[in-house]
């Protein structure tokens, strides 16, 4: 369910209330219900909003061209785009998070984390706590934002400049819908 903010109102009192009014995307008729459901009984039927701001994402545009790349890599360097995909995603910064984890919870981790997809990969180090490990957890290109996606086109074109394959040109690129410059 998305919300979109319309109105914020704040009473100037100390310890005054904030009132918020808003659209929420989706089923009118489940949300109307809930709602109501909610207000009747405010007690039992409490609602947790989380707040953060909407990333823009990256295009398919974006994305198609990171493939186009990634097939032109693969023919000439004879390997597979698994691997050229996944070996960019490693180089670039800003898509990994590092986590420490109890050993016998790790393969678990590794398993669960790694089948949302080809780019969702992980790295094992030692940890200094005793019985844990750090895993360092790739996210894949499909939940890239606009300046990651550039960051891993940016990582592919150089890759293909040093084994002589044509790119688009940065005009060219700044037209890309999703690119960032």
């Amino acid at each position: 369910m998305k919300m979109r903010i319309c109105e914020i109102s704040m009473t100037s009192a100390p310890g005054g209330r904030v009132k918020i009014v808003s659209v929420v995307e989706g089923d009118r008729r489940a949300i109307a219900d809930k709602v109501l459901e909610a207000s009747a009984d405010p007690e039992n039927h409490p609602y947790e909003i989380d707040w953060w701001p909407e990333k823009k994402k990256r295009s398919l545009d974006a994305n198609g061209y990171a493939w186009v790349l990634i097939d032109k890599l693969a023919q000439k360097l004879r390997t597979d785009k698994t691997d050229v995909y996944r070996n960019a995603i490693k180089d670039i910064g800003g898509v990994s998070t590092m986590v420490c984890i109890k050993q016998e919870a790790a393969e678990t981790m590794k398993r669960e984390w790694e089948k949302r997809g080809v780019g969702w990969q992980v790295d094992e180090m030692p940890s200094k706590l005793k019985g844990c490990v750090n895993l360092i957890l790739y996210y894949g290109s499909s939940v890239y934002d606009t300046k990651q996606m550039s960051a891993l086109i940016d990582r592919l074109i150089e890759e293909c400049k040093a084994q002589g394959i044509e790119t688009l040109t940065p005009l060219e690129l700044s037209k890309l819908n999703g690119y960032e410059v």
